[in-house]
């Protein structure tokens, strides 16, 4: 899925003005930019009152109160951190409580258990579930469905499904959502995790949440 160039790396998006107090208390928080869809939750994220940063390398995790792991294609992901020393420390800080959103791809990538994957695969192992890749079939067999999200206020949400996965077990984790009775969006701690895009919708509510999750874990 292609995307246009994202701002540098350690780069900050949207700073606040030196006069605005509220935007000095907005989160930081990086999306994952190895590979895949990360403008499309840049422009999300800064758009529900949270500065960003592009996260390339391990250093580029210092300070962030919450980091996205994007769509995209899973095995490339974890082999261009393996190779620039960031899995690692990804792997820790999420594990030691960062505040984390996943969809899709960046689900796989937390998963411990890829029913599918390869040999050589080595993704975090953080999230409690087994998936399958491309579960819902490829390109083509992309739908839309809308959701009963638990804690989302409002109408249903609207389920982008890409090349998605599927889940087919889950251990340790809340099922926040459903569809045909499996799994598309689960939370562990400080982790959400979707089969789905919302950073494909106009609806932000999912990414306001996770601000505001960010946020709590800012102030902590």
């Amino acid at each position: 899925m292609g995307s246009r160039s994202p701002p540098s790396p350690r780069t900050s998006c949207s700073l606040p003005e030196a006069g605005s107090s509220h935007l000095r208390r907005a989160p930081l928080i990086g999306v994952l930019a190895m590979q895949g869809a990360f403008a499309e939750h840049i422009r999300a994220l800064e758009a529900s009152g949270a500065r960003t940063r592009v996260v390339r390398s391990a250093e580029d995790l210092e300070g962030l109160d919450g980091i996205v792991l994007p769509g995209g294609e899973s095995t490339t992901m974890t082999m261009l951190m393996e190779r620039v020393g960031l899995l690692g420390p990804l792997r820790a800080a999420i594990d030691q409580g960062l505040p984390t959103f996943a969809t899709c791809a960046g689900m796989i990538v937390l998963a411990r258990d890829v029913k599918d994957g390869m040999v050589d695969q080595h993704g975090l192992g953080l999230l409690d579930i087994a998936v399958r890749r491309n579960g819902y079939g490829r390109q083509v067999d992309s739908f839309e469905a809308d959701l009963d999200v638990a804690g989302l206020e409002g109408k249903r949400f609207p389920g982008v499904f890409i090349r998605s996965p599927l889940v087919e077990s889950t251990g340790k984790v809340e099922v926040i959502a459903t569809h045909e009775g499996r799994a598309v969006a689960v939370r562990q701690g400080q982790i959400v995790a979707l089969c789905f895009h919302p950073e494909l919708t106009k609806d932000l509510r999912l990414h306001r949440e996770f601000v505001r999750m960010a946020s709590n874990n800012k102030a902590s």
